[in-house]
């Protein structure tokens, strides 16, 4: 099958650039396989981390694609729209995950030839920061679709609701692989420069520093917490990090808040999550994480927010606890209660092991050509 996929890719950095590398490995196993990309995603002004490309510490594999679509001009999606009608695919994959990139990509979507399959991949159908205007763009861009698929069940519903009849499917996120694998532990904590201490225990916030992430909620549960805790905080911020600063400084437990307030590269990554007993995503909304992908590559639980499908998609799994109020307290309370059984841990990290079978890449593009193949 001939298989063209528009979205990011490198030189872009970020979580969704590194799944659209995956995804064009994997199905590039067994198909032919074009990757069509950004010249320009956003507008400088407009990206709120520090840059929107690859580094020389990023340590990303370079991947071949062609950049041609241009979100603020017109023309190019033009350009694109006539290149891959060239190259003649039998499936367009797009990426959706905020309504800036309707217009280009419904744009692009409508001009594919008769015999072409679109199918979209949809991160979220409703932003995580609401914007006038999102509904109205989000449902532009999916009457251009053939069908979509979301990677959890929250996020299916908001497809129903926008985009009643649309062929959808819910096929789950992979586990992210292209870290290595785990480490000792003792290694990890020297690599980023922490103490090894068997009685610690050691909380994770990982990723993007986004207001919706709630890394205040857990900077105030932090504080409740008693002196054998310790909390690693890596990641960039996107927008102002000076609540977070301010948070920091006035806690009596500052001295244990440990932060890495930048983009972590790939080589880095391992170095934090298995220096941790358990990774903390207190979001206040949510669909579905990727740094939970990350976390089960490396064996380590999660506590979560019951919001969106994180409940769905970590507590039902058997893969971490649940706090069931987006609450200091109730944050609190279940991080005090994963460490107070032993054994909770334990089964934690074999219902990661059996969901990671699940998860695989290889599976996720079976699944996905099963269902764009289904679509009359």
């Amino acid at each position: 099958m001939k298989i063209a996929i528009l979205s990011c890719f490198y030189p872009y950095r970020g979580g969704i650039s590194q799944f659209n590398s995956h995804l064009l490995g994997e199905l590039g196993k067994n198909n032919d396989v074009q990757a069509f990309n950004f010249k320009r995603q956003y507008p400088e002004f407009l990206f709120p981390g520090k840059t929107q490309y690859v580094t020389a510490e990023d340590d990303f594999a370079p991947v071949e694609s062609k950049r041609l679509l241009d979100t603020v001009n017109p023309l190019s999606w033009e350009i694109t729209a006539r290149r891959i009608r060239e190259w003649n695919p039998d499936l367009l994959i797009l990426r959706y995950w905020m309504p800036w990139f309707a217009l280009p990509l419904g744009y692009v979507a409508r001009r594919m030839k008769p015999g072409c399959k679109v199918v979209a991949i949809l991160d979220n159908v409703i932003p995580h920061e609401k914007r006038p205007g999102d509904k109205i763009l989000t449902g532009f861009f999916l009457k251009s679709l053939h069908g979509a698929i979301t990677m959890c069940g929250e996020v299916e519903n908001d497809l129903r609701k926008l985009a009643p009849g649309l062929s959808e499917a819910v096929i789950e996120h992979p586990v992210y692989n292209s870290f290595g694998d785990r480490i000792p532990r003792l290694q990890a904590l020297e690599a980023i420069g922490l103490p090894h201490k068997p009685e610690v225990r050691t909380l994770l916030f990982f990723g993007l520093i986004r207001e919706y992430k709630g890394l205040d909620i857990l900077l105030n549960a932090f504080n409740l917490l008693g002196d054998n805790y310790r909390l690693i905080i890596a990641g960039e911020p996107y927008g102002s990090f000076e609540k977070y600063e301010k948070l920091i400084e006035q806690s009596p437990a500052k001295a244990r808040i440990h932060l890495y307030d930048r983009f972590i590269s790939n080589s880095e990554v391992k170095n934090f999550f298995c220096a941790s007993d358990v990774t903390v995503l207190p979001y206040r909304s949510a669909t579905q994480s990727g740094v939970s992908a990350v976390s089960y590559n490396f064996d380590v639980p999660m506590i979560v927010t019951a919001v969106g499908g994180l409940d769905e998609q970590i507590g039902k799994k058997g893969t971490g606890l649940v706090a069931q109020e987006v609450s200091v307290q109730c944050v609190a309370r279940t991080i005090e209660a994963f460490f107070e059984d032993p054994s909770i841990k334990e089964k934690c990290i074999e219902g990661i092991h059996r969901v990671k079978e699940e998860l695989s890449w290889g599976n996720y593009c079976k699944l996905l050509l099963d269902f764009a193949q289904k679509i009359k």
